[in-house]
């Protein structure tokens, strides 16, 4: 007779998931090690920013000088850390944010989720109506608000958002509540390259993996101590 197999369990899988001397083996477990780290720090984000996506890249010059391309944003909830102040608002109270008066916004434009959100800042709140002054300027030809939100603007722009047609989206209107993913909290020069570039990175991270399990396995191969085959002498 011969003996039973013993029946394979959850935990006798993971053990031999764990323990494989497999490359193919050993490759998967630094892949899930991998997205496991990055899951957590993601999850971490999230919970100290409160919003999703917690980190933006600027990838326009609408921002100079305050914030350049490359840059690596944090961003918060409107209202977490420090009371939200629009330039109208920080013009009184002297507040400065990133080199000028007023909170940084990302928001979606007209609400739309099929194209990147902008980064720029909260100039003022207005009302549905003729707007006569932006930035404590009159207005030459007066803009009418179609509904209630932010003026926003790009410190890098001659324009308001809302006096310029964007490709792919038309005519901006003032910013509502709803359309906010947050405010910038602060922006690390030059991370930002690397989500600019992350099909480019994570090819060269999975290539550098590759290259790193098979030195591990040559190494092994040359450590390896020969086995001499013995056998018992005839008589």
């Amino acid at each position: 007779m011969t003996e039973e197999e013993e029946p394979r369990t959850i935990r006798s899988l993971i053990n031999q998931f764990r323990t494989s001397d497999h490359w193919a083996v050993s490759l998967a477990r630094d892949i899930l090690w991998l997205v496991a780290v990055v899951g957590g720090i993601a999850l971490a984000l999230y919970l100290i920013c409160g919003t999703w996506p917690a980190v933006v890249t600027i990838e326009s010059r609408s921002m100079d000088p305050n914030m350049k391309v490359g840059d690596l944003v944090v961003v918060v909830q409107k209202d977490r850390y420090n009371a939200f102040e629009t330039w109208a608002d920080a013009n009184r109270t002297g507040t400065i944010t990133f080199g000028n008066n007023g909170d940084v916004i990302i928001y979606k434009p007209n609400g739309m989720t099929n194209v990147h959100p902008i980064i720029h800042r909260a100039i003022q709140y207005v009302e549905p109506g003729p707007v006569t002054e932006i930035k404590a300027k009159k207005l030459l030809i007066n803009y009418t608000a179609p509904h209630s939100g932010y003026i926003t603007w790009g410190d890098n722009n001659r324009y308001p958002d809302q006096f310029s047609n964007y490709p792919g989206i038309g005519v901006i209107e003032p910013v509502n509540e709803e359309w906010i993913i947050g405010k910038a909290l602060f922006a690390v020069p030059l991370i930002g390259y690397l989500p600019l570039h992350i099909v480019e990175v994570t090819i060269i991270i999975f290539v550098l993996m590759g290259l790193h399990e098979l030195y591990l396995r040559s190494r092994e191969k040359e450590n390896e101590v020969p086995r001499v085959k013995t056998g018992k002498k005839k008589r």
